[in-house]
């Protein structure tokens, strides 16, 4: 059971550059589908096996044997092991949801305040205009939708730039990009492995999010120009928006520039391998937590004397 359940905490390492690689063999939008539910799933099964660590040391407790009505000893690895490793995933999940909580808190509060900023400005559709000397733009998820840019971010682009980085603000909104934010986000903090992921799937939304606002647009170069041009006037400005709320001006912007100049890329043998391997990763574990925690349950019904 114990080598069963290490299997969940050992594979997330394993995520971060194969999510990079997906990124670069697929499109953008099957790499952020598949990367991020590969972490969310990840992150679900390493939970899973904290919390049977911590179920099973807790029965190793007299006390806790007795409320589980355990006749018999549970039968596990040596003590030695068994309780550091159940002290050790208390205290993890003890981090990891303190963690969590603070950054609803900070997120919520970042959420209302931008709502609240978005509503004091004048708006024509689902375009909100704030004015502000912090040139920023940024796609804001609710009831409705809204694109937020600044009077400063609107000085600093013309026309045909505009229009595309609206485009890109705006295929935010159409692919609930703020789903994916929010999951890669949640699978942070259940895992330390999947913080490097975060920043690949935030990646994975912009490269998704410029595919479509240059087929949108009809220019490529234009709008490669656009997110220069945005990044480059909004790269000292710091917004108070939330982290699930998208923006053109983040992430590696040249590579980015680099990626729209370059023709599409279409996924060739490379890309399936590497799908395969994400499909692999998480198959892996989510038998070897369903099979660990099958195990446990098996063990705690030996030891309650419902099985021989």
């Amino acid at each position: 059971m114990t080598v069963l359940l290490l299997l969940p905490l050992l594979l997330p390492f394993a995520l971060s550059a194969l999510a990079r690689r997906a990124l670069d063999r697929l499109a953008p939008v099957a790499a952020l589908w598949a990367v991020t539910a590969c972490a969310v799933v990840l992150a679900g099964c390493s939970l899973t096996a904290l919390g049977a660590f911590v179920l099973t040391g807790l029965l190793k407790v007299p006390l806790f044997a007795a409320l589980g009505e355990l006749v018999h000893p549970l039968r596990t690895a040596s003590d030695l092991v068994v309780l550091p490793a159940a002290a050790t995933s208390v205290g993890v999940l003890a981090v990891c949801g303190w963690t969590f909580v603070r950054s609803v808190l900070r997120q919520t509060r970042a959420f209302r305040a931008a709502r609240t900023e978005a509503g004091r400005g004048p708006a024509a559709g689902d375009l909100c205009v704030v004015d502000s000397p912090r040139p920023d733009a940024y796609a804001l998820p609710g009831r409705p939708h809204r694109i937020v840019v600044t009077t400063a971010m609107l000085r600093s682009l013309d026309g045909p730039e505009r229009e595309a980085l609206f485009a890109h603000e705006r295929a935010h909104n159409e692919g609930g990009h703020h789903y994916f934010l929010a999951a890669a986000e949640l699978a942070a903090h259940c895992h330390p492995a999947l913080r490097p992921v975060r920043e690949t799937i935030r990646l994975a939304a912009e490269r998704a999010a410029d595919e479509a606002a240059a087929v949108s647009v009809g220019d490529r170069r234009l709008t490669a120009r656009a997110i220069a041009r945005a990044a480059l006037a909004g790269q000292a400005a710091r917004s108070e928006r939330p982290d699930f709320a998208a923006a053109a001006t983040t992430g590696p912007v040249p590579q980015r520039v680099q990626a729209l100049l370059a023709a599409p890329r279409t996924p060739g043998r490379t890309g399936r391998r590497i799908a395969a391997l994400l499909l692999a990763c998480t198959a892996v574990s989510c038998v070897a937590s369903v099979t660990g925690m099958a195990d446990f349950h098996h063990r705690v019904e030996v030891a309650q004397g419902e099985r021989p």
